[in-house]
């Protein structure tokens, strides 16, 4: 599909005006039959911002991800955030922290149930980060 911006400019040229972006084009029944009726969690630890369009292009194909930015430094941190942000509510998914630098990323054909809460003062709340379990 095409439009026709000869009228406007006084030539004959056709600009493409299609999308070639799949996410809007395929439904979330499209895409877990074109998964094999599956999704995927994808863990990543990214180490410099320009890793934030992987991330993106991870939820675009529908995917969960979980994102730990202990690689990188705040200032990183924060332009990464504030990037997914964006996409994610350009795509109608949702991001959640789940721990101290973790977000949880899902599209929109993902409803995630329950909360981690983050209030370190409450009491039966207990620093285990020197656990250490080994599979």
């Amino acid at each position: 599909m095409g439009l026709n911006i000869g009228k406007i400019f006084g030539d004959d040229e056709t600009v493409d005006t299609s999308s070639n972006d799949r996410f809007y084009d395929v439904t979330p029944e499209d895409m877990l039959e074109e998964n094999n009726g599956t999704s995927r969690m994808i863990l990543l630890e990214p180490r410099a911002y320009s890793e934030a369009n992987s991330i993106v292009n991870h939820l675009k194909e529908r995917n969960t991800v979980v994102v730990n930015l202990k690689r990188v430094t705040g200032d990183q941190a924060k332009r990464i955030m504030d990037f997914l942000s964006g996409a994610i509510y350009a795509i109608g998914g949702k991001a959640e922290k789940i721990g101290g630098g973790i977000f949880l990323c899902t599209p929109n054909n993902v409803n995630v149930q329950g909360e981690i809460t983050d209030d370190k003062d409450t009491k039966d709340v207990h620093d285990n980060t020197d656990l250490n379990i080994e599979w």
